[in-house]
């Protein structure tokens, strides 16, 4: 009887042009119309009252859903048709397959979407220690590996106009791949709506739930379920130190910019310098974070998530705490004899870290936030459901 249902759905979903639901994409369907009749967790996140608007479950819809789901677990613990049942719910772990899924779909260029599958903590570390290995050997070659200390001026190493040469195709061409990503599963998801024309509350409520992490408080502010069915915050604490540690270090390298190009201010910069503060607090968020993060990823309940995105989320993980770990390490030693050996380490973990950038577990923010902002202009209209009863 169900091959004959999924042969009829499929048959319908062709008829109409709708791409067919593949595996995990079904399995969420299957999902989300059962917890669509119980509704128990409806409180917890804005998955459910975002399910609770639908009756059918379409490959776009559940993109969407999937990229709204925190991976919190609260649902998880609270079902009374989680495994062993045999309805065997599992929302959290069945979204987490999706998610990974739309990585890759949604990927530009595409061809480059199956590294989503491969970003793994072994290739990523391999990365970084292949690029700095590289800038060692170039700086041996000019005599500059180990010397006497330069007071901390990188550009007797590696002039200026290099280093920008060297990062700024990079760090476009991330911004350029994930921009384009995003406009393509927004364009799915909200097909005829513009981001430009979404009302400015939506968009404040969408930026405040980003910022915030609100839907990593479990639905009652009192967290996620971890390695057990008890309440913790460590999961979101986690998350704000690293996501506002990598913020401060943004900004530190957009103040540092702003003094070499607008002012005329060259680094190196003092410690007690706008640059070297932001980057010195982004810095401890982002060995906190990360370090945090790691752990709770080795200790996770075994029912949560998706191991497969296991070595995704570790490499991403590791790149962030070696970068903040490189970083502090160079501005320590920055008068020192080991400073262009500190500093090529340091380039060759940040080059890495943007190399993957599009392709690893940092679009998930992206991805996310932009489902946030879906959910905050769609609870402001009229359910589709209500207009088909009128």
């Amino acid at each position: 009887m169900r091959q004959l249902d999924a042969l009829a759905t499929e048959a319908r979903t062709l008829a109409i042009g709708v791409p067919p639901l593949g595996p995990g994409e079904a399995e969420v369907a299957r999902q989300m119309q059962i917890c669509n009749a119980c509704r128990y967790c409806e409180g917890f996140c804005a998955v459910f009252p975002a399910m609770t608007r639908r009756l059918e479950f379409g490959k776009a819809d559940i993109n969407y859903l999937a990229n709204l789901c925190h991976n919190c677990g609260a649902c998880l613990h609270a079902c009374q048709y989680a495994p062993p049942h045999e309805f065997a719910v599992n929302v959290p772990r069945a979204m987490a397959k999706v998610r990974l899924q739309t990585y890759g779909e949604y990927a530009w260029p595409p061809a480059l979407g199956g590294l989503y599958q491969r970003n793994g903590l072994t290739l990523v570390l391999a990365l970084a220690g292949g690029l700095a290995l590289f800038l060692l050997l170039a700086m041996m070659m000019n005599g500059k590996l180990w010397g006497e200390p330069l007071a901390g001026n990188f550009y007797r190493v590696f002039p200026h106009n290099l280093m920008v040469s060297m990062f700024t195709p990079i760090f476009l061409f991330a911004l350029l791949a994930l921009a384009l990503g995003v406009r393509r599963f927004w364009n799915e998801v909200s097909p005829g709506d513009r981001v430009k024309d979404a009302p400015g509350a939506a968009v404040a409520e969408a930026a405040q739930d980003a910022l915030l992490l609100k839907y990593l408080g479990g639905g009652h502010g009192q967290g996620c379920n971890e390695a057990d069915d008890a309440f913790t915050l460590w999961r979101r604490r986690f998350h704000h130190f690293t996501f506002y540690g990598f913020l401060l270090c943004f900004a530190s390298t957009s103040v540092a910019t702003l003094y070499h190009y607008l002012f005329g201010w060259v680094a190196p910069y003092a410690l007690t310098s706008l640059p070297v503060l932001l980057g010195t607090a982004g810095g401890i968020g982002l060995l906190i974070g990360p370090a945090g993060l790691l752990w709770l990823n080795f200790g996770r309940h075994p029912l949560h998530g998706d191991d497969a995105q296991k070595p995704m989320d570790r490499g991403f993980i590791a790149l962030l705490f070696l970068t903040s770990a490189s970083g502090i390490a160079l501005l320590a030693w920055r008068d020192t004899s080991a400073m262009a050996l500190l500093l090529a380490l340091h380039l060759g973990v940040v080059m890495a870290f943007f190399l993957t950038l599009p392709y690893g577990k940092f679009a998930h923010g992206i991805y996310r936030s932009a489902a946030l902002l879906k959910w905050a202009i769609e609870k402001r209209q009229p359910s589709r459901l209500q207009l088909g009863s009128e």
